[in-house]
């Protein structure tokens, strides 16, 4: 296995018994009846960075779930609206965590999927987790008809380190909402860097 590399994590939303996992399902729900299809599973996905010898868990997540001890937030942003997000309980944490801890790793649906990277890729994307843009969770913010939530993060994270993000589906049968937001974003921030 390559040393330095990114695993994928896919995880029901919801695990572990999560208040979410009830939230999304009535959501999936209208969804599907919208757009006339059956309901299909959930999926949150969060990455593993290993780099010489160290290892950062990145996810987005409630900041109301959150533990009370360190856990690696490097930015924040609101949920619903911009304005809820003075409160706790309407604000999602980004975290890069050295040597974090996913809780619900036992829920996950197989194994990682694994993507090598090059040297100092690694570093770079760890270095710029605190970049990601800051837009309202479970909103349309770039109008590709898609919200942005924590899927966003991990796809924008991919997209840039240079892996073929669009190319990566969550398990079968199932949906990742958010994943089309973190591309369209990513693609933005690529373009912007190769401008300068």
């Amino acid at each position: 296995m390559p040393e330095d590399r990114i695993e994928l994590w896919w995880l029901p939303v919801g695990a572990g018994g999560h208040v979410v996992i009830h939230t999304s399902a009535w959501w999936e729900h209208l969804q599907a009846r919208r757009e006339r299809r059956s309901p299909q599973p959930l999926y949150h996905a969060a990455l593993e960075v290993f780099q010489g010898g160290h290892r950062h868990l990145i996810e987005m997540t409630p900041a109301w779930s959150a533990p009370v001890h360190e856990r690696g937030v490097v930015a924040t942003g609101p949920v619903g609206a911009r304005w809820l997000g003075f409160s706790r309980f309407f604000r999602y944490e980004v975290r890069c965590w050295a040597d974090g801890i996913l809780p619900d790793r036992e829920w996950a649906v197989a194994s990682p999927a694994t993507f090598p990277l090059a040297s100092g890729t690694a570093e770079a994307l760890i270095a710029r987790v605190g970049r990601i843009p800051a837009y309202t969770w479970g909103r349309d913010a770039l109008g590709c008809g898609d919200m942005w939530n924590s899927n966003s993060l991990a796809s924008w994270l991919l997209l840039t380190a240079g892996i073929d993000a669009e190319r990566v589906v969550p398990p079968s049968g199932g949906r990742a909402p958010g994943w089309r937001a973190g591309l369209v974003a990513g693609r933005e921030e690529r373009d912007r860097t190769a401008a300068t």
